[in-house]
């Protein structure tokens, strides 16, 4: 099946670890334990049920790719919207941004964004805006990160969302 078909994979810097991503997660394996991986980190569960919709757009075929951090604690991936999640793979916690050209001034600290299920309106039927949560149906399916690259020493991400190159430093990785 077209979502469980691996689009990218990668060692850590021990060998002992793979990072494998497929179109719904990233998953850590230990080349000692082969029979299932030590841990899965559900990337697009959100759009488990939009699934038909994404095949007929071609979206099902995007092909992500992962990365290892560079003490191979951490592990990236990027995901629609220009957004791209960090996780750790130790704690297994998970912290989303989003590449945007508005956050691209020195200084800037990055906030974390999550998708939320569906636009939430106040009792007087304006939308409710919260700047870190995205409704599920204002994702930007145009707008995705494929390729990005973690620095081997350092707490650099090169991030590629279309036609736009963006570096993020250690402030960003450390909150």
């Amino acid at each position: 099946e077209v979502i469980v078909s691996i689009s990218d994979m990668h060692f850590n810097s021990t060998g002992r670890y793979i990072l494998s991503r497929d179109y719904l997660t990233l998953k850590l394996w230990d080349v000692n334990m082969e029979s299932h991986p030590v841990c899965t980190f559900a990337v697009h569960d959100h759009l488990k049920a939009r699934l038909c919709s994404l095949y007929e757009n071609d979206c099902i075929f995007d092909k992500f790719e992962c990365r290892w951090g560079g003490a191979s604690k951490g592990v990236m991936t990027g995901s629609y919207h220009n957004f791209f999640r960090i996780y750790d793979s130790q704690s297994r916690a998970e912290v989303c941004y989003e590449a945007s050209k508005n956050t691209q001034h020195l200084g800037h600290i990055l906030q974390p964004k999550c998708v939320g299920g569906t636009r939430r309106r106040r009792r007087d039927g304006l939308e409710l805006e919260t700047s870190n949560e995205v409704p599920l149906e204002t994702l930007d399916f145009n707008r995705k990160i494929l390729h990005a690259s973690w620095h081997p020493e350092e707490n650099i991400l090169a991030i590629a969302a279309t036609n736009n190159l963006f570096l993020f430093q250690q402030e960003l990785l450390d909150s």
